[in-house]
């Protein structure tokens, strides 16, 4: 096999050629015809059993030539790139020059490579130190926050419906005197000022009595996400059930008690002052260490490839998918809900792609530069965390070379980001 380089006219980016010898397609068209055997019902044979002469002179050698080059193709890559020294840092482009059995395949790739990294200036930066305090009111909310959860559902019979009163109706929504799909419920719980459905909606139900009925209308935003309702004029037939409002404990010593382990009111707010300062070191920290990475990003010039860009897009939108899969939805389906399509969603990550790529290209160079090595304690303490996390055996995580990359990798970006704070200059 031969593999030819050559530049393109863009910057960090080459053009592969690879010639694979005629004995390893067919040998990979081979192995396709043996996993999908059992597929093919030819007369005269039993289903999976004709022979791949007789399969091939009955479909023809093309309907094995895209699987076989998947099959191929893939190993061939990823071994030239690591025997040519070639870093890629993109998804390659694939044009197939020539591919037919008892011939050699040749076909190209271009790939971003990684660029060249000449850092500004990431010592002495000027950094601010940010301070966060926390104050009576700060606490007070936060006690707010816990009676708020803790509080009561109380049924209201002798009153009409008034702002944050929780109501159980049924509606049925028409558009043009014709119902609409997903416009009926019964038994919905809706808080009045929540703002949970179309505007208009919640205001009209003020004043209703239990066991009332009656038609409200409303008009759908003209940036609805279902486009067949998207600024239509609408009457919703409302039936009320129930009023309930909320009824808040009040917050002593009694109330310290049911709601956390602490005997006192007084006990329970220092608990309260303590997390919250704690979270706010935390926050200035993140801060801190953003605020720093971003100065230096900015004190250095780097012709990021678009390719680089278009794959950290494509992680982003991966992560989003497994997000989605755990609430039971897909990205098809969130897209809908949003009124937006992929590429709108790729134009909104750009510029935190961009921003990512770059970061991340700065302080590898800086791990590089400053010879950074990976501290053993930290990667040996993240091991010990997975391994509980998930359940396995330590022993199983360590021979995990992609685990132990990555931990080895976070450790240098951590020292990294260290360097730079530790030598700035903070106001």
């Amino acid at each position: 096999m031969s593999v030819k380089q050559e530049k393109t006219e863009n910057k960090n980016e080459v053009k592969l050629t690879f010639t694979v010898e005629s004995n390893k397609f067919d040998e990979s068209i081979m192995n396709v015809f043996k996993q999908s055997a059992k597929y093919f019902n030819i007369p005269g044979f039993r289903k999976g059993k004709a022979p791949y002469k007789i399969v091939e002179r009955f479909y023809g050698a093309k309907i094995f030539y895209e699987d076989a080059f998947n099959d191929l193709v893939p190993k061939v890559f990823e071994e030239e790139m690591k025997n040519n020294n070639i870093d890629a840092v993109s998804k390659p482009k694939i044009d197939i020059v020539q591919m037919e059995k008892g011939k050699d395949l040749i076909f190209t790739a271009i790939v971003a490579t990684r660029p060249e990294v000449k850092l500004g200036k990431y010592k002495g930066i000027e950094l601010k130190n940010p301070e966060y305090k926390v104050t009576e009111k700060d606490i007070e909310h936060e006690l707010d926050h816990m009676a708020e959860h803790n509080a009561r559902m109380v049924s209201v019979e002798n009153r009409s419906v008034k702002k944050d009163d929780i109501v159980t109706i049924d509606f049925e929504g028409f558009v043009d005197k014709v119902p609409f799909e997903g416009g009926k419920a019964e038994g919905q719980q809706l808080t009045i000022g929540s703002n949970t459905f179309i505007p208009g909606f919640e205001e009209q139900l003020i004043g209703m009595n239990a066991g009332e009925e009656k038609d409200i209308n409303v008009t759908f935003p003209k940036d609805y996400y279902s486009k067949d309702l998207a600024g239509k004029d609408a009457v919703f037939h409302i039936k009320l059930h129930e009023i309930k409002q909320k009824e808040l404990p009040k917050i002593d010593d009694e109330f310290a008690k049911d709601v956390s382990e602490f005997e006192t009111i007084a006990e329970l707010k220092k608990s309260i002052k303590e997390k919250m300062e704690h979270e706010n070191e935390h926050k200035a920290k993140h801060e801190m260490e953003d605020s720093a990475v971003e100065t230096v990003c900015n004190n250095t010039k780097i012709d990021i490839p678009d390719g680089m860009i278009e794959l950290e897009i494509d992680n982003m939108i991966d992560n989003i998918s497994q997000r989605l899969e755990y609430q039971g939805l897909n990205m098809e389906r969130y897209l809908k809900m949003l009124g937006k399509t992929e590429s709108d969603i790729r134009k909104e990550f750009k510029p935190e792609a961009e921003k990512n790529v770059k970061s991340s290209l700065v302080l590898r160079q800086i791990v590089k530069d400053e010879k950074i090595k990976a501290d053993e304690k930290y990667v040996k303490d993240k091991l010990e965390e997975m391994a509980k996390q998930y359940n396995k055996k330590i022993e199983e995580l360590e021979k995990n070379e992609q685990v132990k990359t990555y931990l080895e990798e976070s450790s240098q970006t951590e020292q990294a980001i260290k360097l730079i704070i530790d030598n700035a200059k903070i106001k």
